[in-house]
């Protein structure tokens, strides 16, 4: 502690010159990013992303579908144009690289959209913060400027409530604290401009103050030494921007579905190749060159059309309007999505490395208990004493309390601060008790005292001495007790508070005569104090807290604490939120941050499984932690508000920053938590998951279609008829009713029955075995209803039909009565088969559509939109309208894909132990 006074005369505009070019401006250079159409194209690279300097892979799936496009083109001009010896066609031909053209901008265009908006938005909050206001000494004058123009060798003025605009060393100090929470845990440092004091313990000198600490209480003047890039903060940053081209695990299970996709339309589009060449070659009994050749062509549009059938075009964009639908409604639930996977990545999750400050806690230091009077149920012993107890805490304070907020706000130390709340809680006003005494002397704290005191004069006459401070060193200097205060009972309350983590300050008066001296040699001079008592502060846990912990380890995920704080103060809160059940320190359950970064990597591997707290953690501990764990296969998330932990928050699968934290952690992080609340964060993985499940059950919807259409595009190849659905038909059916029900799909509410279930593995197909098994068997079978229509629109069966193939290339057509029919049933098999869809995986009625209004809605515009095509624009999709008996028979007879549906889920209700 310093009281001198020095005149500093700062830099002169020409000394801010040369240390600017010198050292550079304060401010955090940004990655380097793409142009915004640099982005945007990234999104078509597919698997060759990362080939591109600064880019990344595309979606797999979209590059299938442009692979799709190209061979769709061909085909579209060889038929329009006439080419290679082709009847020219109409301009229907073009309709369906056109479809497959829209479907890939619309996948793409609104993931880039909603991506780039949310990277404009933190770009500007940044901006913002880079404005802030500090006050420097230049050419021997005050002056205000924004942070971003400090240099190196600046002389900065500190009070409370600035935020440190850069590294510096501190010149002179006057009770000077610094909130270092955003970098070390810690949320009160106190410091010094002395070098003779320093405390080995702690993360950064005591007479060094770091960029995007907080001043907490009395005021300091340091000389910066470091800006920008340079500062702690910077270094941390920068460690934050690294590549580390984490994969999510939706990214993983795509791009297994759309390989496995591939092989399997490319297999089936070869074995049609081959097996009609075999057809041919059996069946004709004279080998022609030109019949061949027009054969053959006719076969390779076959597969060509097999492929782009099969490919699910929808399905890009089905994710995209997943994500975007979960991204808009979890905002509401408080969680702000930058990243549009992270949505689903949450519900992946199996391990949450959570800070403890601000999110477990409330960041709000507050009176647990108090101990005045050994009487159980009472607060003070006396009204004697109570005031005087007021008057303790009122008057031997320097914070104040902000009225204008409500509550009130503390303006200063938090500590102190919380023991004035408290006493406005006991109906006392210290901005009154202020105003009824004058202060004749002080002596503030210091970390060689551990204590503060206070000389006021009292209106009866005399003086009045106020010590507050560590209650063994307070104790030291009373000779009086309360009376039924004992010693060991003081002892034994104060060992009960530390074990719990909690502060405890005592307090402790002395009435003066006006000829004694209260201080000596800077410390209190008598040792005849009475003993008031002490109370027990604590940062609170949030009250949400242990019910969320709770609901996320029953969904099986783990959760590890990760703090600055002590060891001891850790497991406390770990015990009292229900992260551990007992402190027991069996293994390597809890460890400190230098005893972890001391272990080898197969020791970390191996205490990585049994891992719950890192105490006293540095910010290379927290992300060497997440990069053990991600080793190991876990899925990880990370929680953090300050800029020590934006390195594990960037290389986490999701990273979760909390609303008030810093702007650092915010840029590193997938989503922020704006209410700083540990049970949306719970939310958040209730999201995930029921997002996931929508997904699949899209993907479950849109292959059993993709699985029928392949099969009706089979039956003409092999049987001599024209494909029974045209390319207009197809369009209908695999991009706008696809498009509708990937919405559909997506609406459905999250359900909280997730939280019930074990994390899925990181291994697991998208397409798991009930899946599968009921996309084959509902594709075979509606594939049997639909060619019995065929057998029956044309009174023969599969023999007599491939005898009438062409070998011309010429085919069967259909009637456009029998089109109509024929569309329009496989239609309303699909339509009625999306509220199955939308029930698989539980054993729910597919008419409990309570909460699910936009379902019912695409529901709706599917079910208007097939009447309206058959029956309004019958010329373009080659079909004729029906009659309403034929519209009656078709519903009721489709239906039943639902009502069999019904009944399933039914009986499996009923063998349901609660059924």
């Amino acid at each position: 502690m310093s009281d001198s006074t020095h005149i500093y005369p700062g830099l002169t505009d020409v000394e801010v010159l040369v240390s600017r070019r010198k050292h550079g401006s304060n401010v955090l250079t940004p990655p380097s990013k793409p142009s915004p159409w640099r982005l945007f194209l990234m999104k078509f690279t597919g698997p060759f992303g990362h080939r591109i300097k600064g880019g990344a892979d595309g979606d797999a799936l979209v590059f299938v579908l442009e692979i799709a496009a190209v061979l769709s083109i061909i085909v579209a001009l060889c038929e329009y144009y006439g080419w290679l010896g082709i009847t020219p066609q109409g301009t229907s031909v073009l309709f369906e690289p056109v479809g497959i053209l829209v479907a890939i901008l619309l996948a793409t265009g609104v993931a880039f959209y909603f991506e780039y908006k949310a990277e404009q938005e933190f770009t500007l909050l940044n901006q913002v913060n880079d404005e802030e206001t500090v006050v420097v000494i230049r050419g021997g004058e005050v002056h205000k400027i924004a942070k971003r123009e400090v240099v190196v060798g600046d002389i900065i003025l500190l009070s409370a409530g600035d935020a440190v605009p850069a590294d510096a060393e501190l010149l002179e100090t006057h009770s000077l604290e610094v909130d270092e929470s955003m970098l070390t845990g810690e949320p009160t440092c106190r410091k010094t401009a002395s070098r003779l004091h320093a405390n080995h313990d702690a993360t950064f000198p005591p007479n060094h103050v770091m960029r995007g600490s907080k001043v907490v209480s009395g005021h300091g003047i340091a000389r910066v030494f470091a800006v920008g890039d340079a500062t702690e903060s910077g270094h941390i940053f920068t460690a934050a921007q690294i590549d580390n081209s984490v994969r999510t695990p939706l990214d993983e299970q795509l791009s297994r579905l759309s390989h496995f996709i591939t092989r399997a339309s490319y297999s089936v589009a070869a074995l049609v190749v081959v097996g009609r060449i075999i057809m041919f070659l059996t069946l004709q009994p004279v080998f022609q060159w030109p019949n061949f050749i027009a054969y053959l062509l006719q076969t390779l549009m076959i597969a060509v059309t097999l492929i782009v059938v099969a490919v699910p075009e929808g399905l890009p964009m089905a994710v995209t309007l997943s994500l975007a639908y979960s991204m808009r409604r979890m905002l509401r639930t408080n969680n702000l999505v930058r990243r549009m996977h992270a949505c689903e990545t949450m519900g992946a999750a199996t391990v949450i490395c959570t800070d403890k400050t601000g999110t477990l806690t409330q960041n709000r230091m507050e009176v647990a208990d108090t101990f005045f009077c050994p009487q159980p149920n009472e607060i003070f012993p006396s009204e004697a004493t109570r005031q005087i107890i007021a008057e303790s805490i009122a008057l031997n304070s320097t914070v104040m309390l902000d009225h204008t907020t409500i509550p009130a706000t503390v303006v200063g130390n938090p500590t102190e601060g919380a023991l004035l709340l408290w006493l406005q809680q006991q109906g006392f006003d210290y901005r009154d008790l202020r105003q009824q005494f004058d202060k004749t002397s002080e002596l503030p704290f210091t970390t060689e005292k551990k204590y503060m005191a206070t000389v006021v004069r009292l209106q009866q006459g005399g003086l009045r001495l106020y010590v507050k401070g560590a209650p063994e060193v307070v104790l030291e200097m009373c000779s009086q007790l309360p009376a039924g205060m004992a010693m060991s009972l003081i002892q034994s309350q104060l060992a009960d508070y530390q074990s719990k983590a909690m502060r405890t300050l005592a307090f402790a008066y002395k009435d003066l005569t006006d000829a004694e001296e209260p201080f000596a040699n800077n410390k209190v001079a008598s040792h005849e104090l009475t003993f008031l008592g002490f109370a027990a502060i604590a940062d609170p846990i949030r009250a949400d807290v242990p019910s969320a912990v709770a609901a996320c380890r029953q969904a099986g995920i783990r959760i590890i604490m990760v703090t600055g704080d002590s060891l001891e103060t850790a497991k406390e809160i770990a015990l009292q939120t229900g992260l551990i059940s007992d402190k027991q320190t069996d293994g390597n359950r809890f460890l400190t941050g230098p005893k972890f970064a001391a272990m080898s990597e197969t020791e970390q591997l191996a205490c990585a499984e049994s891992l719950c707290i890192i105490a006293r953690a540095r910010p290379m501990d927290k992300r060497r932690l997440v990069e053990i764990l991600q080793m190991k296969g876990e899925v990880v998330a990370v929680t953090g508000d300050g800029t020590n932990d934006a390195p594990a928050l960037k290389l986490a699968h999701v990273g979760l920053s909390m609303g008030e934290g810093t702007s650092v952690a915010k840029e590193a992080s997938d989503i922020t938590i704006l209410d700083n609340s540990f049970s949306t964060i719970g939310r958040a993985v209730m999201w995930g998951r029921s997002l996931y499940r929508n997904i699949q059950r899209f993907v479950l919807f849109q292959l059993t279609v993709n699985i029928v259409a392949c099969i009706v595009v089979l039956m003409g190849a092999f049987t001599g008829l024209k494909s029974p659905l045209t390319v207009t038909q197809m369009l209908w059916v695999n991009l706008i009713m696809d498009t509708f029900a990937a919405v559909a799909l997506a609406a459905l509410p999250p359900s909280e029955s997730v939280m019930k279930e074990l994390p899925r593995r990181r291994t697991d197909f998208i397409i798991n075995p009930p899946m599968l098994r009921n996309m084959l068997s509902v594709g075979a079978i509606f594939s049997i209803i639909l060619l019995g229509l065929l057998l029956l629109f044309h009174e023969a069966d599969i023999s007599s039909l491939t005898s009438r193939i062409h070998l011309t290339g010429r085919a069967i057509f259909l009637q456009p009565y029998e089109m109509s029919l024929f569309f329009t049933a496989f239609v309303l098999l699909q339509f009625w088969n999306m509220f199955n869809a939308r029930t698989f995986m539980t054993n729910q009625s597919a008419l409990q559509l309570r909460g699910c209004k936009e379902f019912l809605l695409i529901a709706t515009i599917i079910f208007v939109g097939q009447i309206l095509i058959v029956e309004c624009f019958d010329e373009v999709f080659s079909v004729t309208p029906l009659r309403l008996a034929d519209w009656i028979i078709l519903i009721a007879a489709t239906s039943l894909v639902l009502w069999v549906g019904e009944i399933r889920r039914y009986l499996r209700r009923k063998a349901l132990p609660n059924g």
